[in-house]
């Protein structure tokens, strides 16, 4: 059980950061991180189409890691 989910984690640790990198940047260019990108802040849309899966599906791989880390934790600590 325990490799398992020690093998669960690599493949959850590797598909989370596919899907960091598979979304798309944020930012315009590279002045805009020196303005404090307030008009991202006040403009800001809803995410839809690809952007919103790929968030969605971090948040949901992330979710499943700290899980994951958490039953390896206590299984390792028995």
């Amino acid at each position: 059980m325990y490799s398992f989910l020690v093998g669960l984690m690599l493949v959850l640790s590797v598909l989370i950061i596919i899907a960091v990198m598979m979304q798309p940047s944020k930012q315009n260019s590279a002045a805009s991180a020196f303005t404090g990108g307030a008009d991202q802040l006040f403009g800001k849309q809803k995410a839809r189409g690809f952007e919103a899966f790929m968030q969605k599906a971090t948040a949901v791989l992330g979710f499943a890691w700290v899980i994951n880390a958490i039953v390896l934790a206590i299984i390792s600590s028995k």
